[in-house]
């Protein structure tokens, strides 16, 4: 590989081309995508089956949002929060207004043309008017929830459907006043994460039990809980009314359904695509189009049909998209992403991709099977390489959707994976899986009232590094996160302490001979005497905290920026690579050792790069 900080590229990291929105004008599909650089609005002609224009959206990570005013497409993007709009009788897109919200979640055009956006965080609803260029802040529906998820909008009322605490809050156009919809016996659910209006009703999707709920608009008070039917659906992720029926969507299974209003008859219509989710269910000419990642399924009432549309085999851009993690198993470097991993072979430079309904966020290599913990569900997988597929293990439940890491402990033969839970939950959670067995038993919480973040193991004790956060939406309880040790024998908890005062992530933890070092979101790496319990030794290396690797008497970790050399005898650090401004998924800086712990695998922009170490 050469001298140490010999850097090799290695090729885009993860190519895709998810989408997150779609919208009609005339017999033209218009959908956006996330995660590429730049996003794009690509133009489907169904008449030609072809995609026949791509249109640059400049900022932002994704595009989430979109609605139609005419012939005109508003497009939303997050993180930063710029509405566009696309011209798309002339092909301009112009930037219209720009929010200073996180995220642009979900957005509709009124009947008179204005187009009301929902955001996070917090969660509000604002106003654009697209005769005037004015935006108007209609405020937090919910003060002090952070997110509106959905939103539609009449000739009077904007409905605003709120999470991580479910509320449906009809807003006056006119004079702001706002009034709460949701039955009082569902306020215990999640959120209204979907949601679709007619004249006559309001339907609103409901996590975390895949719920339709269903409103009279003349009189709210009437309303019906649809359940979807699948066996462990979780989430209604997708929501339309047409022709006297309510089209959803659910997940994980991907099932489509409809629900009969005047009969109250529930269908399920298919599977489209197994565990794919559905961002937005659309009608046209009489027809029902689901927009997928990558594809569209089409749903024909008249013949019961439903179709599959892959727009990539149609010229759908494909790109780098920001990767989520990268691991090599010595032979193979796999990057996850959306909806699967690229599998770069290292020999051949060939790269293959492994698709899964989903998006790895943490990999393991044990006795040649590759493990992925994937978001969502919080679901384990295993890979033997040259197998077409990934087969699912098990799904975590007990509330819990982002995995944050994988560890194998050769005493017991268990791999262990830390997880979050869902938005607004509390309690991330720890499973354990049995290669031997194949059983998987979860246990919550762990360390209460924050996430397991990073782990290792050893000798039959896991060792947990924490964050302070649970639930996305969910405030922290806590201040500062914990290093603790879990008995993967007896099944409980031996000990926690606090390592580093006002650290709110252990980001990554690593083995020496006698001691454990670990890394917090501020970029300062620690020494831990686990015999004595107590840290002694700190040091300051980069601007975050990212992996951390020991290989004898040096240490290896990222910030994401670059990557430094720890000697761990004399406590000092340099940096061997700089300049690398990996561009990774929600900034959180990932990299990969290879087994023979000569080189690293880090990201130089989208760029998968191998750098050569020495280890000494």
């Amino acid at each position: 590989p050469g001298p140490e900080g010999t850097i090799t590229g290695m090729g885009p990291a993860s190519v895709a081309s998810p989408l997150g929105n779609g919208e009609f004008v005339g017999d033209v599909l218009y959908v956006g995508s996330r995660g590429l650089s730049p996003n794009v609005v690509a133009a489907y002609d169904l008449g030609q089956d072809k995609v026949i224009a791509h249109y640059d959206i400049p900022t932002g990570v994704g595009v989430w949002a979109m609605c139609k005013v005419g012939t005109d497409v508003y497009v939303a993007t997050h993180a930063r929060s710029d509405l566009y709009r696309l011209d798309t009788v002339s092909g301009q897109v112009t930037k219209v207004a720009e929010y200073t919200d996180e995220y642009i979640w979900t957005m509709c055009a009124a009947p008179d043309g204005k187009v009301y956006l929902g955001t996070s965080q917090p969660g509000r609803v604002v106003e654009y008017d697209p005769a005037t260029g004015a935006s108007r802040d209609l405020g937090e529906p919910a003060p002090g929830e952070q997110y509106v998820r959905s939103i539609q909008a009449d000739e009077r009322y904007v409905y605003a459907g709120i999470g991580a605490n479910a509320h449906l809050i009809a807003i006056d156009r006119v004079t702001g006043e706002k009034r709460e919809l949701l039955p009082e016996e569902l306020a215990d659910r999640d959120w209204v994460s979907s949601m679709n209006i007619s004249d006559t009703h309001i339907a609103g999707g409901m996590n975390s039990l895949a719920e339709l709920v269903v409103l009279d608009k003349a009189a709210p008070e009437t309303y019906t809980v649809v359940k979807a039917t699948t066996p462990g659906e979780k989430y209604t992720v997708a929501v339309l009314i047409h022709d006297g029926y309510v089209y959803f969507a659910g997940r994980p299974s991907g099932t489509f359904y409809r629900y009969h209003l005047e009969s109250r008859e529930l269908e399920v219509l298919g599977v489209p695509y197994f565990e794919a989710l559905t961002h937005r269910l659309l009608a046209h000419e009489g027809r029902v189009y689901g927009i997928q990642d990558s594809a569209v399924f089409v749903y024909d009432p008249a013949t019961g049909s439903l179709d599959y549309v892959d727009l990539v085999q149609r010229g759908l851009k494909s790109a780098p998209e920001a990767p989520m993690s990268v691991h090599s198993d010595g032979r193979r470097v796999y990057v996850g992403g959306k909806n699967g991993a690229d599998i770069h072979d290292i020999a051949t430079g060939q790269t293959t991709r492994l698709g899964i309904a989903g998006e790895p966020k943490t990999m393991l290599t044990v006795d040649g099977v590759n493990y992925l913990g994937v978001y969502t569900q919080a679901a384990l997988y295993a890979h033997r390489p040259g197998e077409p597929e990934a087969r699912l293990l098990a799904r975590t439940g007990n509330q819990q959707d982002r995995p944050r890491d994988l560890a194998h402990d050769k005493a017991t033969g268990l791999i262990v994976m830390p997880s979050q839970p869902e938005p607004g939950h509390m309690n991330g959670a720890l499973s354990l899986y049995s290669p031997r067995t194949g059983s998987y038993e979860t246990y919550r919480p762990i360390v209460e009232r924050q996430t397991v973040y990073s782990v290792v193991a050893r000798g039959g004790v896991a060792y947990l590094g924490t964050m302070t956060q649970e639930g996305l939406g969910l405030p922290p309880v806590t201040t500062t996160a914990r290093l603790a040790a879990f008995d993967l024998v007896r099944r409980k908890l031996l000990w926690e302490v606090e390592p580093v005062p006002g650290a709110t992530r252990i980001s990554s933890l690593a083995f020496g001979t006698v001691t454990l070092y670990g890394m917090t979101l501020a970029g300062e790496v620690f020494e831990f005497d686990l015999l004595r319990r107590k840290v002694t030794r700190t040091l300051a290396v980069g601007a975050k905290g990212g992996e951390l690797f020991v290989t004898g008497r040096m240490a290896y970790c990222t910030d994401g920026a670059a990557i430094y050399k720890i000697d761990l005898v004399r406590w000092t650090v340099r940096p061997i690579v700089e300049g690398l401004a990996g561009d990774w998924f929600g900034a959180e800086p990932k990299m990969a050792l290879d087994p023979s712990r000569r080189a690293l695998y880090a990201l130089r922009g989208r760029e998968l790069v191998r750098v050569a170490i020495d280890g000494r």
